[in-house]
């Protein structure tokens, strides 16, 4: 016979309670008396910290979602849901920086609009309430905008991944990028020209090879500027011309291929339009752009990445392209 034995949370086979009484009293109250009197691991000594004491450069939350507005450029109001990621230093000595006080600092201004001084005065004010001497903020989130067919009169909406930053530098400063991931088409030269070859040597009817294509522009704006998430798409559209389409009837769909046709591009073509627009607006101190071509002809993507080369500022130094697929 089985020797009992008893259970700490769960009733024993032969009815005998647990060891501990679980329960949740929905009726108590936290009263402010009773919490002053909670532990507060900020200050406990430092011998309850593990590992080496040594400063981190980021620590804070990730992906913690809740619904902001934003303006159009046109003046209008869009509440998109968005993912927030929001970090801080931390010196060596100091450890458990309470979590919910960074989201608090949303909550304090969930219902303003969403601009870069915006961002700037959240960083500030949880960069307080922790006492951190560097802090960092992106927010993630799909702007809808309605696009017009090529020749049908129809219209449709785009969305576009999206991601705001600021940065408080440890000298005080405050830096704002923007970055915005555009979808193209790319249809390839080589192939273009191969097939006018065959079509023209022996009459053979071919289609050139072309594919969905993503430029994920990363930008830092000038001191005192403001660009818009339209005017960061209207450069894209500028410089690559072949953005997918949403609806479309037969005349699109031929517009579509005779627009891929006028313009044909490598990849590395791709990079360099985008520079090219990029490094004559005012408005952008600093950019990097990274392109993907997920050919159709190969197994593997075409890829290329380019900045402006500001000294100090973005390097060429990416490698996420599994990021760019769509």
């Amino acid at each position: 016979m089985k020797a009992k034995k008893t259970m700490y949370l769960h009733p024993a086979a032969g009815g005998e309670a647990p060891r501990i009484k679980r329960r949740y009293d929905s009726k108590f109250k936290a009263t402010p008396a009773y919490v002053a009197t909670l532990p507060d691991m900020m200050e406990a000594c430092n011998d309850t910290s593990q590992g080496v004491h040594v400063p981190i450069q980021q620590v804070g939350i990730s992906n913690f979602k809740l619904p902001l507005n934003y303006r159009t450029k046109s003046g209008k109001s869009l509440v998109l849901e968005t993912s927030v990621t929001g970090t801080v230093s931390l010196q060596a000595e100091l450890k458990g920086i309470n979590m919910s006080r960074i989201m608090r600092s949303f909550y304090d201004h969930k219902d303003e609009a969403t601009t870069g001084e915006w961002m700037g005065k959240i960083l500030k004010a949880y960069m307080r309430r922790v006492e951190s001497k560097t802090a960092r903020l992106k927010i993630r989130f799909s702007y809808p905008m309605l696009q017009p067919s090529l020749r049908s009169g129809l219209a449709g909406y785009q969305f576009y991944d999206v991601a705001f930053e600021g940065v408080m530098t440890a000298d005080g400063r405050y830096r704002r990028f923007i970055q915005f991931d555009f979808v193209y088409s790319s249809a390839c030269p080589c192939s273009a020209e191969l097939s006018e070859h065959a079509r023209d040597k022996r009459d053979a009817y071919t289609v050139p090879h072309s594919q969905r294509s993503k430029a994920r522009v990363t930008i830092e704006e000038a001191d005192g500027k403001k660009i818009w998430i339209e005017d960061v798409h209207a450069l894209c559209l500028r410089a690559l011309r072949t953005e997918t389409q949403v609806m479309v009837k037969r005349e699109d769909e031929q517009a579509f291929a005779e627009l891929n046709g006028a313009h044909l591009k490598f990849v590395e073509d791709a990079a360099r339009l985008l520079y090219a627009e990029l490094a004559k607006d005012r408005r952008v101190a600093d950019f990097q752009i990274a392109c993907s071509h997920q050919e159709s002809l190969h197994s593997h993507d075409a890829v290329s990445v380019i900045c402006k080369g500001v000294k100090g500022g973005f390097s060429a130094d990416f490698s996420d392209f599994r990021s760019l697929v769509c």
